[in-house]
Parts: C-alpha cells; structure tokens; sequence
C-alpha cells in the first residue's frame, strides 16, 4: 500500500542558498567543540572550546540543530504547516542569530587569552550559513525569483 502524503527526503528540493546554509551550519556546530581561545605560560598551556567560554552559545548549538533538523523537515515533505514565514526569512532569522552569537563570542575574548583556529571556524561558517540568505532588496523581486523557480524547489519566496 502507497501513501501519496509519505515523507521522503528530497534534496533535490534543497536551493544553493539551501545546501550553503546547510553546509555552514553543520560546520559551525562543529566548531562550537573545538578550541576558541588558549593560554601558554611557562610552557603549560590550556585552550576551552566556544561552550566552555561562553555559556551563550548553547543557544547557537540548539539553533544549528533547528535549522538542520527544519532543512531536512522541508526536504521530506511538499509543505510544511503552521510557519507563518516564508522559508527564506526562517532562515535569514535562524542564521542571522547565529551570527550575530558567534561574533559577540568572538569579539568578548578572555583576558590574556589568543584566539584557536575553532573561533575562526564558527565565525567563517556562521557568516557562510548567512550569507545566502541576505540579499539587496533590489535582487529579491518576487516575481522575478517565482518565475525563474524549478519546480520542486523551496525556499525564494
């Protein structure tokens, strides 16, 4: 027996700005586990990851796990119900926390402490993740973006 309302990943659903958003996300919760800021003295050392310094960004590890879990969600079914916004701006809003998170823990660093190569990734892959979703006004005319739309694709409306 066939359900036509099964749920099936599909990413061919999935835009560029989609699979970028995606791609930076998980990058950036990966980041999160990773060295952010380091001490040496006296040849003793010791580094702490984002969540260590900054407690904050649990939020941004929730808020990574909601945008992969909503990017699959959107992929396995034709539409998803009860979002009152359209697709691109959940995005735009969910990345654009991120980001602005990510900055602020990078820019509050812990006194006499040098930045790791962990802070430098969450910051390139919180800017990527936005990226996509932050357009000039004047590139986002909608009837411009619905008519060049394949069939199948969400997101750019």
């Amino acid at each position: 027996m066939t359900n036509s309302s099964s749920i099936r990943l599909d990413v061919s659903r999935w835009t560029r700005g989609d699979w970028i958003t995606g791609i930076g996300t998980l990058i950036l919760l990966v980041s999160l586990f990773l060295p952010w800021f380091g001490i040496s003295v006296l040849g003793f050392s010791a580094e702490a990851d984002g969540l260590t310094a900054h407690g904050y960004l649990y939020l941004v590890l929730v808020v990574c796990l909601a945008i992969t879990g909503y990017l699959v969600a959107a992929a396995s079914v034709a539409e998803l119900p009860g979002f009152p916004l359209t697709h691109r701006q959940r995005l735009l809003a969910a990345t654009g926390l991120n980001a602005a998170l990510v900055l602020l823990a990078f820019l509050i660093k812990p006194t006499a402490t040098s930045w790791r190569f962990g802070a430098f990734a969450a910051v390139i892959a919180a800017l990527a993740a936005l990226a996509p979703q932050v357009r000039p006004a004047a590139r986002t005319n909608p009837s411009a973006v619905n008519a060049g739309r394949e069939p199948g694709k969400i997101g750019e409306h």
